[in-house]
């Protein structure tokens, strides 16, 4: 029962150096760590749909330059280019700090718990990674999003959200354990295999769009453009996805018919699931001649394709895991 004499006992004063905030900072647990972690990998794949927007808006060259955004100024100017232009790109640009600062949030938590090198490596990668993307990025622009800029910007992007998955599950395993094997090798084979046909289907996947009409400037029109087939190479990337989502059967087939873990089973469930998805959204393309609202659903799936062939793969070896 409270009260509010005088002579009641004061309350006992936080841990040193601790509120809310702070305290899960001094030891960071598992739950702490994988939470930021999940922040980093939603971010990771979030910057990639507003960069399908900036594309698809013709926002590309709102900011012309980079680091500025126009000559001698930081943000946008009255006049330059459209401010609805400008207002999306810049947008964009900022929310390369939130990743950043996300990447830097899982850096710091699993330092300071002392976490094994490998998961602080992939940490590092994460941040780094985010930096060389803000500088290709300014490349691109500079070279006025010449097709092959643009897609030598978006490959690392999905290299990164794989690297944000394994991340994710690496941080709720035990450190200075021996890994274990959780499925056979021939379905790690298998798995790798899907993964180099997820490759070849985001790389075709740059090729048709850089073919196609959405240059990410209203301005630029065809100029800098893929001078290929847009249909011929939609075919091939079709076919890169077919190999992929043909491997990701096998491989998901075997889990069930090896009894492998459960957790692992069902990613591979929910990453069929997401590959059909994305079947039908880039269908939806072909069909309907690639509409502006198609793209950024297609990037988004295209990010949580990722996601989950990192994670299907992460189950394939693992360290017993424990959470605080």
């Amino acid at each position: 029962m409270s009260t509010t004499s005088v002579d009641a006992a004061p309350a006992p004063r936080p841990a040193e150096g601790g509120n809310r905030f702070t305290r899960p900072w001094r030891d960071p647990s598992i739950s702490f760590q994988r939470a930021l972690a999940l922040v980093l990998l939603i971010c990771q794949g979030g910057i990639t749909v507003t960069g399908a927007i900036v594309r698809v808006t013709g926002s590309g060259l709102g900011c012309d330059t980079w680091p500025l955004c126009h000559e001698g100024s930081l943000v946008p100017v009255q006049g330059v280019t459209p401010w609805v232009h400008q207002l999306i790109e810049f947008g964009n640009r900022l929310l390369a700090f939130v990743v950043a600062a996300a990447a830097a949030a899982v850096l710091v938590a699993v330092i300071r718990a002392r976490r094994s090198p490998g998961i602080k490596t992939l940490a590092w990668i994460s941040l780094l990674g985010v930096v060389l993307q803000a500088v290709i990025g300014g490349i691109s622009v500079r070279l006025d999003l010449q097709w092959w800029s643009v897609a030598i910007h978006f490959l690392p992007s999905m290299v990164l959200v794989w690297v944000a998955g394994v991340l994710y599950m690496r941080i709720a395993e035990t450190d200075g354990a021996e890994p274990t094997e959780r499925y056979a090798a021939s379905i790690r084979a298998m798995v790798v295999a899907a993964a180099v046909a997820l490759c070849f289907v985001l790389v075709t996947g740059t090729m048709v769009t850089g073919s196609g009409p959405h240059s990410g400037d209203s301005g630029v029109g065809m100029d800098g453009r893929l001078n290929m087939d847009t249909e011929m190479l939609a075919y091939v990337h079709a076919a890169c996805m077919y190999v992929y989502l043909i491997c990701t059967l096998v491989a998901v087939y075997q889990l069930r018919r090896t009894n492998a873990p459960k957790d692992a089973y069902k990613t591979g469930l929910t990453l069929i699931a997401l590959i059909v998805i994305q079947w039908a959204i880039g269908v939806t393309q072909f069909r309907l001649g690639v509409p502006r609202w198609t793209i950024p659903a297609h990037i988004a799936m295209s990010s949580a394709v990722v996601a989950f062939s990192a994670i299907l793969y992460a189950h394939g070896k693992r360290r017993l895991p424990t959470l605080k």
